[in-house]
């Protein structure tokens, strides 16, 4: 009887170690304060630029089509996200229609919204 009761209070130790390491993976990063710096469209070329932004989690790598001096299309080509498609489709929409990465954040999705902002600007910036 001894043996089961240390047994289970093993896995129980076992557990609730792992669920604060796991805890503290997905909370690690939320305070980022990314800077974002806006973008101008009027010296790029059309072209397609790739960007990215590298922050834990929230890596991810972008490409940003320019077509006549304006964003014409936005596609993730790598992200380590677990964001949903509706996140990113609403905030690539929300770029390409006011052609400026000062657009509202998706809810729920501030932290994911913010890196593939900055990616946006990057691709543009570094051009």
């Amino acid at each position: 009887m001894k043996k089961v009761v240390k047994i289970t209070a093993s896995v129980v130790l076992i557990l609730v170690l792992a669920s604060g390491v796991f805890l503290f993976y997905l909370s690690r990063g939320l305070d980022m304060d990314i800077e974002l710096t806006g973008i101008d469209l009027t010296d790029v070329d059309d072209g397609v630029y790739p960007g990215s932004y590298e922050g834990g989690r929230w890596t991810n790598e972008l490409s940003i089509t320019v077509n006549d001096y304006k964003i014409t299309d936005i596609a993730i080509v790598d992200d380590v996200t677990f964001s949903s498609d509706t996140v990113s489709t609403e905030l690539f929409d929300s770029v390409k229609n006011s052609q400026s990465t000062k657009v509202d954040t998706v809810s729920g999705a501030t932290v994911t919204s913010m890196a593939y902002l900055k990616s946006i600007e990057n691709a543009v910036n570094n051009n």
